[in-house]
């Protein structure tokens, strides 16, 4: 059997307290059997169209309106997936974990890996692993490096492959940026209308540096 995760993130690479610099990283994945969302989801995009909708770059949470949300939600409710996130508060990210953007990504997924990579092999022989592309190649690079860290670590138990997929792409890939969307409104802004729909999907929601004390900015 073969798994799917699709993953995105949310929140900036600004480690700082200026305005406009989110608290948190958070990676987020989904994880699936199939892919009988994709259609659904291409047929609310073509009948959103339809009504003058016209979400050239796919479904995205942070740039949809609440009405095309609510739609989307919908879907994603008659669907089974499983859904992980990783929670970094950035503020408590030692210096040595994030001497550029792209390291510190690769280190969040690496993390993020650690923990759900086993949880799959205990029921899948292959795990494919996509990414939204966040489009620079050294980013690529610290992502493939980390699967590839971990797909070594767990073979040959299972074979692990890995991709970086624009997210316009993918309507799973969209899927996930809902649900690293609804996730981030919950850290960042105490707001869990959306997180409410996605809750029972929700297997793991770990908060890397939960018990530092220490913060560098």
């Amino acid at each position: 059997m073969r798994a799917y995760v699709y993953g995105d993130e949310s929140g900036s690479f600004d480690f700082s307290d200026q305005e406009g610099a989110s608290r948190y990283f958070i990676l987020t994945t989904v994880a699936v059997a199939d892919h009988a969302i994709e259609s659904e989801l291409m047929d609310l995009r073509r009948q959103l169209a339809w009504e003058g909708e016209s979400l050239t770059g796919g479904f995205h949470a942070t740039n949809n309106k609440q009405r095309v949300r609510d739609r989307v939600f919908a879907v994603m409710a008659r669907h089974d997936f499983r859904v992980d996130a990783t929670i970094l508060e950035k503020r408590k990210a030692d210096p040595r974990v994030r001497p550029t953007p792209a390291f510190f990504y690769g280190f969040a997924w690496y993390y993020h890996l650690t923990g759900l990579a086993p949880v799959l092999a205990s029921y899948a022989d292959e795990i494919m692993v996509v990414a939204a592309s966040i489009g620079t190649n050294e980013m690529r690079s610290d992502f493939e490096s980390a699967a590839n860290a971990i797909a070594s670590a767990i073979a040959p138990m299972v074979i692990m492959r890995a991709a970086m997929w624009q997210a316009a792409s993918n309507p799973i890939l969209q899927v996930a940026d809902y649900c690293a969307w609804a996730i981030r409104r919950k850290w960042e802004r105490d707001d869990v209308r959306s997180y409410t729909l996605i809750e029972n999907r929700i297997e793991s929601e770990f908060d890397v540096f939960r018990g530092g004390a220490t913060t560098y900015y």
